[in-house]
């Protein structure tokens, strides 16, 4: 997707994104909602941004095939903190991350993975709002917790300006995008392209 079409989808999504509210559903936390989040030991050396979109399918790719391996290699023995950072492609890619953002904050990437790993199922649904909303049962999101999270405009435009932010600071101009450190990697590499960035700048 080349950038005048992101560019064109900040608008798009600026404007589709609404969904009805319930009446009785409370604003979510947005200072809890829009906080970093973040995977791994806090003392880790080096950290990996990464930039996706949850209907994207290199995204889904590298959160089942290759994020596993880092997790096991990196993430799990403290050398390595991975931050997610949003970048919706489309509308119900920005609803779902609204939603997983209302997760208590130790389910929010179980979430993501779950998100991702059904990914072919929810976003191809015939209601796709109900589907992510199925997946958001199982973190403990109520369904009225959903709709206000999904509906929030202050959190889609907070979300919005992350995928802003990704453009501007860091060129970002597809998903999944990495930050490892000081290198920028583009697309679902295999699990050795990440091991030489981290490796060469944990020396």
């Amino acid at each position: 997707m080349d950038r005048r079409t992101l560019n064109l989808g900040i608008v798009a999504l600026g404007a589709a994104a609404v969904v009805p509210r319930l009446a009785s559903a409370a604003e979510p936390d947005l200072d809890a909602a829009l906080a970093p989040r973040i995977e791994g030991s806090p003392d880790a050396k080096l950290t990996m941004i990464e930039y996706s979109s949850l209907t994207c399918p290199h995204c889904a790719t590298f959160h089942t095939e290759i994020l596993p391996k880092i997790r096991e290699v990196y993430i799990d023995t403290g050398k390595l903190r991975l931050e997610m950072r949003d970048f919706p492609l489309d509308q119900y890619a920005l609803r779902a991350a609204a939603m997983a953002r209302c997760a208590p904050e130790n389910r929010y990437f179980p979430l993501m993975d779950m998100l991702f790993k059904q990914q072919s199922k929810w976003s191809r649904a015939t209601d796709p709002i109900a589907a992510i909303k199925q997946i958001g049962r199982l973190a403990g999101i109520s369904g009225e917790t959903a709709d206000a999270c999904m509906s929030s405009e202050p959190l889609l435009d907070g979300i919005l300006k992350i995928r802003l932010g990704g453009q501007q600071d860091h060129d970002v101009g597809s998903t999944p995008t990495f930050i490892v450190g000081k290198e920028k990697i583009v697309g679902a590499q295999p699990f050795e392209t990440f091991a030489k960035a981290i490796d060469d700048q944990l020396g």
